[in-house]
């Protein structure tokens, strides 16, 4: 774990807390209580939370005497700890008008003082280091609900007819690049997991040992014009590349496109983004595909998807660069036609990667003691797994151990792919 003088944390704090305000900068009142499905959030409620986390993970737990902003606020912001009590449901946490965004936002001001009195005024050593270990990890998880405030006002735009923006971004650039090419890898026994240094979450360790097969990966992800070839196809009509349960959700919603894609009555493709309705750019990463769409397509195209092993061990040197939150596009953008096509690209940034390993602990692993022990491990059930971050990932969020996770079916999260083979 990373330590840092208190001067230092608190600058820390302070920016990436800081960071949040800014992202909802460009909302109106009307856009923080919308939650257009049960799977995303009013933008409203991540700000209450990610600062009610603070509050009750933190200063609850070492503040002596400390005061709550509102003792109502322990149920309507608790997201999902069962250990600490009930909570307002998920799909119901856009019927709450009150309290106010204004309300909240005092809110995130009282507990923002609170935790800097409480680290000025700790002295003991060991209290410190555990204080430091929790404001990383609550660090993170805000910046967790940085992205999903992207991903969830995106999709709460698009269902409105009027298909609102967010904010206008630098239109990226609509640059061509040749196909993809496959970067082989030998294999053997290699070691996948956090190292240790700096912060992890709980299911990037322990680091252990894995055997690989050789196997090649694509240098790029498969592009928007890639995957309408397999629409143009008629993949989407042919249940032979669908896993079972993956053709019952195509049928059942009727999926024909990847999830913002829109055509018109001539036939022409634009993509609804948060910078508005844009012409589909065919070089582009895609993105909101399931897995279930990622693996069609990867057997359509007689390819696989990789491994998370596979995958990590890949990535294994490459600078963790790329098309990130930072750079405001919030959109995957066309890989520069300099690239080398020899070498891996684009593995962080643009869109998360889906990979064919299922959301399971590593071997060794250990729950994180109290109600942090279900931040993560709760959720290894039917879950799978994405690699390397996205367009509206926080750049100091991304690690190559990271593991985010999602059901195969979900879309609204900027998720793509790149494809995998066996070495022939």
């Amino acid at each position: 774990m990373e330590t840092l003088d208190k001067a230092t944390l608190l600058d820390r704090y302070t920016e990436i807390r800081k960071v949040t305000m800014e992202l909802i900068e460009p909302l109106e009142p009307e856009d923080f209580i919308i939650q257009a499905n049960a799977d995303v959030s009013p933008p409203k409620w991540h700000i209450a939370h990610t600062t009610w986390f603070f509050e009750r993970m933190i200063l609850k737990e070492f503040k002596p005497a400390y005061e709550e902003f509102n003792a109502e606020f322990d149920f309507l912001f608790n997201s999902y700890y069962n250990t600490i009590g009930p909570y307002q449901p998920r799909h119901e946490r856009g019927v709450l008008s009150r309290p106010t965004v204004g309300e909240i936002i005092a809110y995130r001001h009282y507990v923002d003082g609170q935790i800097h009195e409480l680290l000025s005024e700790t002295e003991s050593s060991d209290v410190q280091k555990k204080l430091a270990q929790l404001i990383h990890m609550g660090l993170q998880h805000e910046q967790q609900h940085q992205e999903l405030i992207l991903m969830d006002v995106k999709y709460n735009f698009f269902v409105n007819p009027l298909f609102p923006t967010y904010l206008q971004s630098a239109e990226p650039q609509a640059s061509e690049r040749k196909p993809a090419a496959f970067v082989e890898f030998e294999g053997g026994l290699v070691e996948i997991g956090h190292r240790g240094e700096g912060f992890a979450f709980d299911n990037e360790s322990p680091r252990h040992k894995v055997w690989l097969e050789p196997f090649q990966l694509a240098t790029v992800p498969v592009t928007n014009g890639e995957y309408l070839e397999f629409i143009e196809a008629g993949g989407y009509e042919q249940p032979e590349h669908w896993l079972s349960d993956g053709w019952g959700v195509v049928k059942k919603n009727n999926w024909k496109a990847p999830l913002y894609w829109l055509k018109n009555e001539q036939g022409a493709w634009s993509i609804f983004t948060l910078g508005g309705v844009k012409n589909l750019n065919p070089h582009e990463p895609v993105s909101h595909v399931s897995f279930y769409e990622a693996d069609a397509f990867s057997r359509w195209k007689g390819k696989r998807l990789p491994t998370e092993a596979e995958w990590e061990h890949a990535s294994h040197g490459i600078a963790i660069e790329g098309n990130t939150m930072e750079q405001e596009l919030y959109h995957p953008s066309a890989a520069r036609g300099e690239m080398n096509e020899a070498t891996l690209s684009k593995m962080f940034g643009d869109v998360w990667e889906w990979t064919s390993s299922a959301y399971a602990s590593y071997p060794g692993s250990k729950l994180l003691e109290g109600a942090l022990g279900e931040y993560n491990a709760k959720f290894m059930s039917n879950q799978m797994i994405l690699r390397g971050g996205s367009c509206a990932t926080p750049a100091s969020h991304i690690r190559s151990t990271y593991r985010n996770f999602f059901p195969p079916d979900k879309r609204w999260q900027f998720g793509g792919f790149r494809l995998a083979d066996d070495q022939t």
